[in-house]
């Protein structure tokens, strides 16, 4: 388009200006309600529907699957059955992964004991967390429709099985913002050496403004991809650049009208901020030795116990949503990697003694009351042996099992002591009180003093919610304290 042309075509969108200044103000009123779902303070605290139970989450996601019946939920019967062809009535009609056949019942190799004054069930593989097991409240009764990772993933932290949703710790920032501007509201930390299934879709904002997007951080080098300026660039110069870009960002959201320019800019500021204030909170070095001593950490590695660490910290320097990823809980017994009986030995080791830290912590830091901790996987396993080889190998482990599995939840305004729902003899489906995906989300959002039957987004005219179109979501009162 030609210079003359262009300048004329702003000369007669200014005339229509003019004339309409009823228009203008209708149009100057809805471009506020665009700033506020998508650019500038969109991360300032937001007041929520109720009194909130929970002002943050730290979220522990076991990525894979971790074994319900080697963990929280001893079966004799299945024990007396070991070996024995699993009835056939458990195997019409399903759809497995990996089994084919006829499988074999296959009981725990490890004992259970009664742990806390609450004498919950906690098998000797977690020895930390039966010592802090009467902060928890043991869900035995989760149920899930997904029996493949991706889905199964993606479902629980989106709502949704299909990518383009938003995760849970992006409508926990939208519906609520973060305390602290300086750093990012929802904060995702990984270990394992591999990212879940669903990848990074598990922490993105789908349709919400890209501002409430987990911001994945790490434990060596810089705590975030691409914060520290470049060589050359001094602090003085980048806030001069960003100035500028924040300038033709502005007139380019004038002229367009794009929701997600506003998001634009909230990032670069944010990136800004972060520059000065991540390195100091993610910098474990700072603590003491007790407190490494009481979580197993070592600064400078990649570990679970360094991020369960930096979980603390980030909640108490005001993150929203603290999301841990621990990936390697697949145990298919292909191989001794992923044997129950050699490798989930050396997963339990890993991450008993600072997940029961973590609570510990926040407990006499006096923040567990305020901090929601989650623990689980994506589904459970299977009471059957896989033995996907026949009779070819030596090893043991079970196939995905998305009708029944465990989660446990902490702080917060959970009811400590609690052990809800429970399963059949062998541990195939849930006999009592199920809690499902939906059901879960519901718990969370309420804890945070978000409704989730309000709470929504318009997306392509439609109410797009959290716990999906309908009401099967329920809040699992039985849990609250």
């Amino acid at each position: 388009m030609s210079t003359a042309l262009e300048f004329a075509k702003q000369q007669t969108r200014r005339h229509f200006l003019r004339g309409c200044q009823l228009g203008l103000a209708s149009m100057f009123l809805g471009s506020l309600d665009t700033a506020r779902a998508a650019g500038t303070d969109a991360l300032s605290p937001k007041r929520p529907h109720h009194v909130p139970r929970a002002k943050s989450v730290i979220y522990l996601h076991m990525a894979g699957g971790p074994s319900q019946l080697e963990l929280f939920d001893p079966k004799p019967e299945l024990q007396k059955h070991t070996g024995a062809d699993c009835p056939q009535h458990l195997l019409e009609g399903k759809r497995f992964a990996f089994i084919k056949g006829v499988p074999q019942l296959l009981g725990t190799p490890y004992r259970f004991h009664r742990a806390g004054q609450s004498g919950a069930w906690v098998s000797e593989l977690l020895p930390r967390f039966a010592e802090v097991v009467d902060d928890a409240a043991i869900i035995r009764s989760m149920t899930t429709q997904e029996f493949n990772h991706a889905p199964a993933q993606l479902l629980l932290h989106t709502g949704n099985q299909r990518l383009g949703s938003a995760s849970i710790g992006a409508w926990a920032t939208y519906g609520l913002g973060t305390e602290n501007r300086n750093l990012p509201g929802f904060v995702v930390l990984v270990s394992g050496n591999k990212t879940p299934s669903a990848g990074k879709s598990l922490w993105g904002s789908g349709f919400l403004p890209s501002v409430h997007q987990g911001v994945q951080c790490r434990t060596q080098g810089d705590p975030v991809l691409y914060l520290s300026n470049p060589d050359g660039m001094s602090r003085s110069l980048r806030r001069r650049t960003l100035d500028a870009l924040g300038d033709l960002n502005r007139l380019e959201q004038e002229r367009s009208g794009a929701r997600d320019t506003l998001a634009r800019i909230e990032q670069y500021e944010l990136a800004y901020r972060m520059q000065a204030s991540v390195p100091e909170v993610m910098d474990i070095s700072r603590e003491p030795d007790s407190v490494h001593s009481l979580y197993g950490t070592e600064p400078g590695k990649l570990s679970f116990a360094n991020n369960c660490l930096l979980a603390r910290r980030l909640v108490e320097n005001g993150v929203r949503f603290v999301q841990l990823y621990d990936w390697g809980w697949d145990h298919h017994g292909t191989a001794r990697r992923t044997d129950i009986r050699y490798d989930l030995p050396d997963r339990t080791r890993a991450t008993d003694r600072p997940i029961a830290a973590l609570i510990a912590d926040l407990k006499q830091r006096g923040l567990l009351d305020e901090t929601l901790v989650v623990w689980g996987g994506e589904f459970g396993r299977t009471p059957m042996r896989e033995n996907r080889q026949g009779d070819k190998t030596e090893y043991y482990g079970r196939d995905h099992h998305p009708f029944a599995f465990t989660m446990w939840l902490a702080g917060g305004g959970i009811k400590g002591g609690v052990s809800h729902g429970s399963t059949d003899d062998i541990g195939y489906y849930v006999d009592s009180d199920p809690v499902t995906p939906r059901d879960l989300q519901a718990t969370l959002l309420h804890l945070l003093g978000l409704d989730p039957y309000e709470f929504h987004y318009l997306h392509k005219g439609l109410r797009q919610r959290l716990i999906g179109p309908t009401n099967e979501g329920r809040v699992v009162k039985e849990l609250l304290a």
